[in-house]
């Protein structure tokens, strides 16, 4: 029972992050039980208890921060969750849409000195499959300059970075059309009437959605 609690409350610190990350903005109970595909009074009550511990704040609004402890384990649990997906790609050879629930097992593993020695077999990566940079022992995250492939001047040669859509389907499509982190893109033509693009990629054209090419994150 109490490895389900900390699993359970390792998950809430988790989604927390994230809409904290991608809204940029205080995150209600609503919002957080939608994400974690809980009932709302489920987790108003689990959200009291992490407030109790000090692992978040709740605000007279009834909007819920992490805490700087909360936001340290939550970071913890990514950087955990990010090196078990680099290793599961690199070293057995599963695809880039096949270790996201793996990870989310294996990412409560508590063993420290683990995921220490799993960091240095893998060569210390800076970047999870999907191109998302992953926290170091202290927390730290790396943020990585990006823009979408919708944004890129024609005829620059880029790199794709990161990805902003990381479903299996999107995944899928991008194994299909041979695009990874780490491919070479050239725009080449854009076209108005529906912002599609034609890009260059190795040595081919290749067409793409705009839809396709918004969740195409490039660098130099």
């Amino acid at each position: 029972m109490q490895h389900f609690v900390h699993q359970s409350e390792e998950n809430y610190l988790k989604a927390l992050y994230k809409l904290e990350e991608s809204q940029l903005k205080k995150v209600n109970n609503i919002a957080l039980a939608k994400a974690l595909g809980l009932n709302p009074a489920t987790v108003l009550e689990m959200v009291r208890k992490m407030s109790e511990r000090k692992l978040v704040d709740i605000s007279s609004d009834k909007s819920i921060q992490l805490s700087d402890t909360g936001r340290k384990k939550a970071l913890q649990i990514i950087r955990k969750h990010r090196i078990w997906e680099v290793f599961l790609v690199e070293k057995l050879d599963y695809k880039w849409n096949e270790v996201h629930d793996i990870a989310e097992q294996l990412e409560h593993v508590e063993a420290q000195d683990l995921i220490k020695r799993l960091e240095k077999f893998l060569g210390h990566p800076a970047v999870d499959p999907h191109g998302d940079p992953i926290p170091d022992e202290q927390g730290r995250i790396k943020r990585i300059k990006t823009q979408p492939l919708t944004e890129a001047p024609i005829k620059t040669k880029l790199t794709i970075r990161a990805l902003g859509n990381t479903s299996d389907e999107f995944l899928g499509y991008l194994d299909r059309i041979a695009i990874t982190i780490g491919s070479k893109v050239e725009v080449l033509e854009v076209e108005p009437f529906d912002g599609s693009l034609t890009i260059l990629h190795e040595k081919k054209r290749l067409a793409l959605s705009k839809e396709v090419a918004v969740n195409l994150l490039t660098g130099t």
